[in-house]
């Protein structure tokens, strides 16, 4: 079944393109949610009409995209990770991964969109992460991934737990020293 896209759909396409879709796809949910019109002469009059927003819209993605791709390019991640002797690391850097550390530049991007070479990274070194933009653009962002040794992470970790539990054993007994003992009472024989 033809139709006109009414909306971006994720998947299938954006705004004003036809698209040849399964019937039931289009009956039960592009129609109902007013993503989709049928292909009609109707339809497609409606849609020469609004041809001029629509090229606006399509470049305002293309600007957005190109400054997006500006930003990434010029931004390097590193990401600290525990990793044996050898380099391999104790887990691994993933798409959402990069995706949580732009975040933390102020950089939103889908983590459907981001390409990790070899789907996870799992040594210590350096790589290029493609991001996938608006239509073909793709950006690419450099992360070096470094590793910590796990001795040191641990304790990192561990080391103010025990300051800690210290102080508060330090504070109990002084405490307790500081406290007059109770007088108990006199017994008396009968």
């Amino acid at each position: 079944m033809k139709v006109i896209l009414n909306n971006d759909v994720p998947n299938l396409g954006e705004l004003g393109d036809v698209k040849d879709v399964a019937r039931g796809f289009a009956r039960n949910y592009l129609l109902p949610r007013g993503l989709a019109f049928p292909f009609t002469k109707k339809a497609v009059e409606l849609f020469e009409k609004r041809k001029d927003e629509i090229a606006k819209r399509k470049e305002e993605k293309r600007l957005a995209a190109a400054g997006l791709k500006a930003r990434l390019e010029a931004e390097e991640i590193a990401i600290s990770m525990p990793a044996g002797h050898n380099g391999k690391l104790y887990g691994a850097v993933t798409n959402q991964t990069v995706v949580d550390e732009l975040l933390k530049r102020g950089i939103e991007v889908d983590r459907k969109k981001v390409e990790v070479p070899g789907r996870a990274i799992k040594s210590v070194g350096n790589y290029k992460v493609a991001v996938h933009l608006y239509e073909k653009e793709e950006a690419v962002v450099r992360v070096s991934v470094k590793g910590t040794s796990a001795k040191d992470e641990h304790a990192a970790r561990n080391e103010p737990k025990h300051e800690r539990k210290h102080e508060v054993k330090t504070e109990a007994v002084a405490e307790v020293a500081a406290e007059p003992a109770a007088e108990e009472p006199a017994q008396t024989e009968e």
